[in-house]
């Protein structure tokens, strides 16, 4: 159990409201969610579009602040953080995979890996290139270490970006439809590596609207207009 989890809980979301000034007055994008991962389970976020689910991620992550409430991730506030603080906490301890891979084109594969490491001066930079490449290993992607994301198939560019996503071992991993750019077998191949990663102690919080897969995610919530179902049940104090 990490030191800075919270009764062997890695994220707590708690009350948390996110309005948004429209038009035509206040949007209520999530609506007094709560919201509660143990470490090292997999946990899947189903919804239409719309529905709040990004803008949960975008909670857990620190890429966006709630209008109220509480994020605590890991044993840390994030709505009490500033913007380089989050930025340097994101990097160690959040490793997020996207649906269009965000690799950059002009780095090679092991250098995409390498450059959370850089950014949080993570490692030695004599051992970030070794650990690079068994993280490659580990996704099977040794032999494509050195070439251009463009030269790679789809399902390569994400393994390579689950590669970079554990560079810095963050203990939570999200994916924010990272199987939906993928063809049904490829999509399968990764999957079967977010399953083995969750055995070997990773949290997984991933966004998903293919029910094949989601019908194989341990624990499923829902997120209908802002607020929050698990087995049919609201997570949700109604607050607005």
């Amino acid at each position: 159990m990490s030191e800075n989890s919270t009764n062997g809980h890695l994220v707590h979301v708690d009350n948390v409201i996110k309005n948004f000034q429209g038009p035509a007055g206040t949007i209520h994008v999530l609506k007094s969610v709560n919201l509660h991962v143990r470490e090292g389970e997999f946990v899947g976020v189903r919804g239409p579009s719309g529905s709040g689910k990004s803008t949960l991620i975008n909670m857990i992550t620190g890429i966006d602040r709630p209008t109220g409430g509480s994020v605590n991730v890991a044993g840390h506030k994030l709505e009490k953080m500033s913007e380089n603080d989050l930025a340097r906490f994101r990097g160690k301890h959040i490793g997020v995979i996207f649906q269009f891979f965000q690799l950059l084109p002009t780095l090679t594969t092991v250098e995409n890996v390498m450059l959370p490491m850089d950014f949080c001066r993570m490692w030695k930079p004599s051992e970030r290139p070794e650990r690079a490449m068994a993280l490659l290993d580990q996704v099977g992607m040794t032999d494509q270490a050195h070439k251009l994301p463009n030269t790679l198939s789809g399902g390569q560019q994400q393994r390579a970006a689950i590669a970079r996503a554990l560079a810095n071992d963050p203990p939570l991993l999200v994916g924010d439809e990272p199987t939906g750019n993928l063809d049904s077998k490829t999509a399968d191949t990764v999957f079967t590596l977010f399953n083995d990663l969750v055995s070997k102690g990773k949290t997984f919080l991933m966004v998903t609207h293919d029910k094949e897969l989601a019908g194989r995610i341990p624990r499923i919530i829902e997120v209908y207009d802002g607020v929050l179902y698990e087995d049919g049940k609201a997570t949700t104090e109604q607050k607005q």
